[in-house]
C-alpha cells in the first residue's frame, strides 16, 4: 500500500494512539516489529498516519502490546474502519487544510464544548456574521475563495443536529460587531433560537465576573468515544493546536469546568442576551 500524500489530523491521531500503546508496553519500534511480525518500516509509517491500518491489525497490535482496555481498543478499531471520504473532502484545495481537520474533528466527536472570548462560536454564526468575518482579513480574500469559506462554515453547522454542543461565550464576543448593528442583532437572536434546541447549551461570561482575566484562550473540546480519545483544539496566533496528551486533556477539562463555574446559568444567560438585543 503506497504512503498517503495527505495525512489528516484524525489519521495522525490514530497512529499516535498506536504509538502510545507500544510505548506503554515498553517496546521500541524494532521490538514491536519482531513481536508482531510486521516490518519495522510499516510500524513507523502506521504510527505517523502515512499508511492505513485495518481493524484486524489494530486488534493484533493491541494484543501484542498487552492492552487490556477493551473500550479503547474498540474505539481505535472504529477509527481504523472509517474508510469513507467525509463531506469536507469536497473542499480540499479550496479552503485551508486546517479547516478540513476542524470539520472532521467536529463530525467525529461524541460531544463538543467550546469557549470563545472574541468571536461567536463558528457553529452558532449566522450567514451574515460569517460573511462579515471573512470580509475583514487583510489582504482581502478573492470573492470566490471567500464564498467557498462561507459555504464550508455553514455546512459545518449541520453537526449541531447530531451531537451535544455546549458553548460558553464571553460578553466581549457578543458585543463585537463583524458587520453592522443589524447583523449583530440578528446574530444574538440566532444564538437565542439555537439555545432552545435540546442538544445545545449556551452560557455567558459577563464582563463583571471577578477572577476571569487571562483564564483561557479560545478552545474547542471534542469528546471521543472514550476519554483517552478526547481532543482539545486551542486557537493560537499561527493556527489551531491539537492537544491530546493525558496531562493536557486533564488541564483543559479543569479549565472548562472553571469557566463554566464562572459563567451565568442557562436561563440567566438567555436573559443576558435578551438585554443585549434590547440595547441595540
Amino acid at each position: 500500500m503506497p504512503a498517503r500524500s495527505i495525512v489528516t489530523a484524525r489519521q495522525q491521531r490514530l497512529g499516535a494512539e498506536l504509538r502510545k500503546l507500544r510505548e506503554r508496553a515498553g517496546l521500541t519500534a524494532r521490538e514491536a516489529a519482531q513481536a508482531s511480525g510486521i516490518a519495522e518500516s510499516k510500524i513507523s509509517m502506521t504510527e505517523a498516519g502515512r499508511v492505513g491500518v485495518s481493524a484486524e491489525r489494530v486488534r493484533h497490535l493491541a494484543d501484542q502490546y498487552a492492552c487490556d482496555d477493551a473500550g479503547l481498543v474498540e474505539a481505535l478499531v472504529g477509527m481504523a474502519a472509517e474508510k469513507g471520504r467525509g463531506w469536507w473532502e469536497e473542499y480540499r484545495g479550496t479552503v485551508p487544510t486546517g479547516y478540513l481537520d476542524v470539520a472532521e474533528l467536529e463530525y467525529c466527536a461524541a460531544e463538543l464544548g467550546t469557549f470563545q472570548n472574541v468571536h461567536i462560536p463558528a457553529l452558532l454564526q449566522t450567514e451574515e456574521q460569517i460573511r462579515g468575518l471573512f470580509a475583514s482579513p487583510v489582504p482581502k480574500l478573492p470573492e470566490e475563495l471567500r464564498e467557498a469559506r462561507v459555504r464550508f462554515r455553514l455546512r459545518r453547522q449541520e453537526t449541531l443536529g447530531k451531537v451535544g454542543y455546549k458553548a460558553v461565550i464571553h460578553e466581549a464576543a457578543l458585543r463585537l460587531r463583524a458587520a453592522d448593528g443589524e447583523v449583530a442583532r440578528s446574530q444574538l437572536l440566532h444564538i437565542l433560537e439555537q439555545s432552545e434546541l435540546p442538544q445545545v447549551a449556551v452560557r455567558v461570561v459577563p464582563f463583571d465576573v471577578d477572577g476571569f482575566a487571562g483564564l483561557s484562550a479560545p478552545l474547542v473540546y471534542a469528546r471521543g468515544a472514550v476519554p483517552q480519545l478526547d481532543t482539545v483544539l486551542v486557537d493560537t496566533a499561527h493556527g489551531g493546536a491539537y492537544l491530546d496528551a493525558e496531562a493536557q486533556l486533564c488541564r483543559y477539562r479543569g479549565v472548562l469546568r472553571t469557566i463554566e463555574d464562572l459563567a451565568l446559568g442557562a436561563v440567566e444567560s438567555r436573559d443576558f442576551i435578551h438585554r443585549l438585543v434590547r440595547q441595540m
